[in-house]
């Protein structure tokens, strides 16, 4: 494959250009004076001291553009992305509030009856939360609340390396036609599947197979993988021949479609196998796609062809690495 355009289409995807200023955001609001913050800038979710537990908190919109195409899978896809947000640091949702922003009844409960269905989809309760009846524009934000075992906290900071880089999909899911980059594995399947598949990311932190992880989210699968680097504060070298995917599939389309289940892993190599071999039995296709470095350039590579998606002494994707407490 020629790897010319599949960089161009990366750098300049939304799913990572909008995060180019999150940094700006954090010098803001530093949390390095809070003691009991173990984990916040650059994770998927917050992690807060709780006794032998880290309580994982973390929140997400869905685009506007998706509220007003399609309120209902808008209000799925609210819950869909927090509860990977927690499943991707090894935890396990608890419960989550929504707002919901919007004077159409009918928008209204479109929004509701997605949030239901994921609800019972995920097995995770809304618990209460707060509507703008009377604002101008349609949206619908959702935050949540995990946990996890000091033990088996999974961090985005952690790649080392040396380590593989293994990604893990669900092949079998659809493009909806109104999000054309989000591989929807979770709407048509049967709801204890999914629920094993966000289950899997509790097995890996338990069996501490990674040192870091990410799940697939708005920038891609190698997109994502960048955003872990860039926090590690190290390279790698990413073999694209490798990386999973269906057959027949556009494939710049599938590098940067959010996945419905995925996840990239930093990890030792003796653990890669048992890694793909645990989401395989929940459905899931895994390969090792490449190798950490100690070096500052995100690599790839096609046959004899290699390519610098990023540089990380110039580019920036959040721009922010998390201030390790512990």
């Amino acid at each position: 494959m020629q790897l010319e355009p599949i960089v161009s289409a990366i750098r300049s995807f939304p799913g990572i250009t909008r995060k180019n200023t999150i940094h700006e955001i954090v010098k803001l609001l530093p949390t390095n004076t809070f003691a009991h913050i173990a984990a916040s800038e650059g994770e998927d979710a917050a992690a807060i001291e709780h006794g032998d537990s880290y309580i994982l908190f973390a929140a997400d919109g869905i685009m506007e553009s998706l509220v007003a195409a399609d309120p209902y899978l808008a209000g799925y896809y609210a819950v869909l992305v927090n509860v990977n947000d927690i499943a991707a640091m090894g935890g396990k949702p608890l419960a989550m509030v929504d707002v919901m922003s919007t004077q159409h009844d009918r928008i209204c409960s479109r929004i509701l009856r997605g949030m239901e269905r994921a609800v019972q989809k995920f097995n995770v309760p809304i618990v209460g939360g707060h509507t703008h009846p009377d604002c101008s524009y349609q949206a619908v934000d959702i935050s949540i609340i995990g946990t996890v075992p000091k033990t088996d906290l999974i961090r985005s900071d952690s790649a080392k390396a040396g380590d593989d880089v293994v990604f893990v999909m669900d092949l079998d899911g659809h493009f909806p036609d109104v999000i054309p980059y989000a591989w929807d594995t979770t709407t048509e399947k049967d709801d204890k599947l999914v629920q094993d598949q966000m289950d899997m990311m509790c097995v890996i932190a338990r069996e501490q197979l990674c040192h870091s992880a990410k799940d697939m989210s708005n920038p891609g699968c190698v997109g994502t993988l960048g955003m872990m680097l860039e926090s590690s504060g190290k390279g790698a070298v990413v073999d694209m021949d490798r990386i999973p995917a269906p057959e027949e599939i556009n494939y710049i389309q599938w590098i940067l479609a959010y996945q419905g289940c995925g996840f990239v892993f930093a990890c030792p190599p003796e653990n890669s196998q048992r890694i793909i071999d645990h989401f395989s039995e929940v459905g899931c296709a895994g390969a090792v796609v490449g190798k950490v470095t100690d070096g500052h350039k995100l690599i790839l590579k096609s046959g004899s062809e290699e390519a610098v998606l990023f540089d990380f002494e110039k580019d920036i994707i959040t721009g922010c690495s998390p201030v390790r407490k512990n």
